[in-house]
């Protein structure tokens, strides 16, 4: 384990597996439950046994493989012991002092691993300019530990969330390969982050020899005026690689449907520009208005009437508010089930052109492992084993690292598997969710990928800061109703 003296959180006051309020930005945050609480106090106790049994800091055991492991089995503790057994973390006992045992189940094989939903933001741009006097978006900023934060001028706390931080917490301290920087709902001149800023991350990445690094979304938002003739510039000059649109979103806080005539015109001009990949964010309402349209009845519509045009569902419709169980049909009227009985009704089959992704959904669902294992065992079935895309929402969540981790050594439980026909989560399984499934859609060949991230400059930096890693195990997103708030548009289709 390494000995050499932190200089990020020395005293290892942070666990590595963030279970936190932090939200996306897109919904608002939720406070963590008894059981989770419980949980996070059961692997504090657990650090602290534990890194004195292996005689090293609270710090250097808390950023090991074992560090991880010992949270997750803390969690494992807290569920089983409010009775949730349906999903857990499959770790032995022994993993949380066994440092090769630890890193054999939570340190990969080798996978490519392709974030199909990773964010950042300007921390300098023309948006800044459009906010209402004094408002401070992201203001909880100062309050998180980001070094960056504390340096001067009136936004600095967003550089937490800029370009430098993007590549140090997704390729430095998580095992990501491979990301596609996608877009929030936004009019064109109050981005957060725009296509130009996009593809310059995208060129630093390129500057590194990163060139396989990065793809980059173009943001449409076919209901606001000229954004369907923009999709031409955005194909020909940026070289997007796929579409982001939010049907919740539009002028005057209505939205659309990818079914009625504004979505079709979008789909038609997709597939007139080639670029036939639509990522669409269903689920994670930003608030009452338009709500139908934050929904999935559309998706099995438009998947069966075009079906050479692949359809992402960010989020897979999950709704914080909304219990994930087993699908009856009955019912189906919120949240996942949408997506589902929207294929089912549609004569959608698995693993056709519908993908359901997993940004903010994993993330939000490690909290309740029973939820996750009825979440994936569905998505699963009814979208296929080819047609599920990992996706994380970082940087908002800090390094995607712990969500890897924990979904490495997640299993549905034998119980529910045997009950409703869900799979088994095997290291097989789990690689093509990491990466081989999102490789299919966007025509990447994970071996050619690999070949140059195994020897880049970004592996090389990675293999010398390994060495002395300092992952800050942060949050970015809001994590208050306050903070949520005093997002620009928070709440607002």
């Amino acid at each position: 384990m390494n000995s050499a003296k932190p200089l990020v959180d020395p005293d290892g006051a942070r666990l590595p597996i963030k279970l936190d309020p932090t939200s996306n930005g897109e919904f608002e945050p939720v406070p963590l439950s008894p059981v989770n609480q419980a949980a996070n106090r059961l692997a504090h106790e657990a650090a602290n046994k534990n890194s004195k049994r292996l005689s090293v800091s609270r710090r250097n055991f808390l950023i090991s493989a074992c560090g991880a492991a010992s949270t997750l089995l803390a969690f494992n503790a807290a569920n089983a012991a409010a009775g949730k057994a349906g999903g857990f973390f499959d770790l032995p006992i022994e993993a949380a002092l066994d440092p090769e045992l630890a890193q054999a189940r939570i340190g990969g094989k080798g996978e490519f691993i392709f974030d199909v939903q990773g964010h950042f933001v300007d921390p300098n741009g023309a948006w800044l300019q459009k906010l209402a006097p004094g408002v401070k978006p992201l203001s909880q900023m100062p309050k998180t530990g980001c070094a960056l934060a504390s340096e001067p001028g009136s936004h600095s706390y967003l550089r937490c969330l800029g370009p430098d931080e993007f590549i140090k917490d997704v390729f430095l301290d998580s095992d990501t390969d491979m990301m596609v920087l996608s877009f929030v709902p936004s009019k064109p001149d109050a981005e957060p982050l725009t296509i130009q800023g996009a593809d310059a991350v995208r060129r630093i990445v390129d500057r590194m020899e990163g060139m396989h690094r990065l793809l980059i979304h173009g943001r449409v938002n076919p209901n606001q005026e000229h954004d369907l003739e923009a999709m031409d510039e955005l194909k020909e000059r940026w070289g997007v690689s796929a579409w982001k649109t939010y049907t919740q979103f539009g002028p005057g806080g209505k939205g659309y449907f990818l079914s009625d005539d504004i979505g079709t015109r979008f789909i038609e001009k997709a597939r007139k520009l080639g670029v036939k990949v639509i990522c669409v964010h269903k689920g994670l309402p930003f608030g009452k208005q338009s709500y139908e349209h934050s929904q999935c009845s559309d998706i099995g519509v438009v998947a069966k009437r075009f079906p050479d045009v692949s359809f992402l569902v960010y989020h897979s419709g999950f709704v914080t508010t909304v219990p994930e169980r087993a699908f009856e049909g009955r019912g189906a009227d919120d949240g996942i089930d949408t997506l589902i009985r929207s294929l089912i009704e549609n004569g959608v089959s698995p693993n056709s052109n519908v993908y359901a992704e997993l940004g903010s959904t994993w993330r939000y669902l490690m909290r309740d492992p029973e939820a996750a294992a009825h979440t994936l065992g569905k998505l699963l079935k009814y979208c296929g084993e080819n047609n599920v895309l990992w996706g994380t929402d970082s940087i908002w969540y800090g390094s995607p690292q712990d969500q890897i981790q924990a979904f490495r050594a997640f299993q549905i439980a034998p119980e529910l598997r045997a009950r409703y026909g869900y799979p088994e989560m095997t290291p097989q399984l789990r690689a093509r969710i990491f990466g081989l499934n999102a490789a299919k859609v966007y025509s990447i060949s994970p071996d050619e990928v690999k070949k140059y991230t195994q020897r880049d400059r970004i592996a090389r930096e990675r293999l010398a800061y390994m060495e002395h890693p300092e992952p800050h195990f942060l949050t970015y997103g809001p994590k208050t109703r306050r903070e949520f708030l005093n997002l620009p548009g928070a709440g607002q289709p």
